[in-house]
């Protein structure tokens, strides 16, 4: 039995079996209520403003709208909003870009068996949660040089199987430019070579495919 000054939480994910999980822990808690569930992200935001959650547990990657978007939208509506982002991605970009929308914490899928209430509950209370390990690996990223926007276009071009050639047609640069590009982002990424940095770009949340 909840009681009047439960958490009441909204759960954000297009995977059924996720929510239901989620829904079977909070249905033990007596200081947490599940008060609604939504599969996309404009339905979360069309959820939040009915039911004005006070802790939102949010998914990264939905149809319709994608998390970061519908956290965006909740947060123009309401500022104080208090947004958990579930993920099992542990990109340090897709962390950095889920804060700057407005989110207050970032769970990964992996750990909401041991983390999930706690973190609920610190959320509600005001406080930021970053898991160490993800906050370890954003410092250590973010003490390198920043990719720039040119050297992301590039890179996204050639994710997609592109030769320097086809990207330098569709940038409208020239191809030694396209190269200059390439020996850059290999050096600021730690990469071996071409595929190597498109491999640690999608796990850090640079591009995505």
């Amino acid at each position: 039995m909840n009681s009047p000054q439960s958490i009441r939480v909204l759960v954000a994910d297009d995977h059924p079996l996720l929510r239901e999980g989620l829904a079977a822990v909070l249905e033990h808690c007596a200081d947490i209520e599940l008060v609604a569930e939504a599969e996309n992200g404009a339905q979360a935001v069309e959820l939040y403003r009915q039911h004005r959650p006070d802790v939102t547990l949010m998914d990264l990657q939905m149809p319709v709208m994608s998390g970061l978007d519908a956290i965006a939208a909740i947060r123009a509506g309401d500022p104080q909003a208090r947004i958990i982002v579930l993920t099992t991605y542990k990109g340090d970009v897709q962390v950095l870009r889920a804060l700057k929308a407005g989110a207050a914490g970032y769970l990964l899928k992996s750990m909401l068996r041991a983390d999930l209430l706690d973190t609920i509950r610190k959320v509600h209370a005001g406080q930021q949660h970053i898991p160490p390990e993800i906050a370890a690996e954003m410092a250590a990223y973010f003490a390198a040089d920043a990719l720039t926007a040119r050297e992301i276009s590039v890179l996204r071009l050639v994710a997609l199987g592109n030769s320097n050639r086809r990207v330098a047609a569709e940038l409208g640069i020239a191809e030694e430019t396209v190269k200059a590009h390439m020996s850059g982002l290999l050096a600021k990424l730690g990469a071996n070579d071409r595929t190597h940095a498109v491999t640690i770009a999608i796990r850090r949340g640079i591009i995505d495919l």
